[in-house]
């Protein structure tokens, strides 16, 4: 049950080869999927912005968790508000690094600790009646026995969280 197979059903990915690579053979993929006619570094910005109190409080009890399994902790979550994001490679948005980009089309950025590496992609897409669309993909690949542990306890937050932030992002 490897995310190319989750992957396979999302049809804007067919023509952006650098979120299918990504994607292959990976532990875990999932695509929240908004419409939204948002410039994508916009767009972007305003997810990795998203902390309302309730994704705060999610955030210290994932550090309470990571405590306990020996993680490390993100620097970087704590609400700082985004202007812009960047599309150069090496760049820091949040606690993620951008590792590829094109402005229009895609921004990919990574996080990686010893359990776990997770690449946030975010793509711009059309819809079957024209609209305009904006996919948010996780996608995660275990380090480390921790890894799966970790991540199966967290995923129905993670779920809940990144939809909140996509829908945040899709406004205005």
């Amino acid at each position: 049950m490897g995310g190319a197979r989750k992957w396979a059903d999302l049809r804007s990915a067919a023509s952006l080869p650098e979120i299918a690579a990504l994607a292959d053979g990976a532990d875990h993929v999932d695509v929240k999927t908004v419409q939204s006619g948002k410039e994508l570094g916009r767009f972007a910005a305003d997810l990795l912005s998203y902390r309302p109190g309730w994704v705060r409080v999610l955030y210290r009890l994932r550090g309470l968790l990571a405590g306990l399994l020996g993680l490390r902790q993100e620097s970087g979550v704590r609400g700082e508000r985004l202007s812009e994001v960047s599309f150069l490679p090496g760049a820091k948005a949040s606690f993620f690094t951008v590792t590829a980009a094109e402005k229009g089309r895609y921004w990919i950025a990574a996080a990686s600790d010893r359990h776990l590496t997770a690449h946030l992609a975010i793509f711009a897409g059309t819809g079957e009646a024209g609209e305009s669309l904006r996919h948010v993909a996780t996608i995660v690949r275990y380090r480390h026995w921790i890894g799966p542990v970790y991540f199966k306890i967290i995923l129905p937050f993670h779920h809940l969280i990144v939809a909140a932030m996509a829908r945040h992002a899709a406004k205005g």
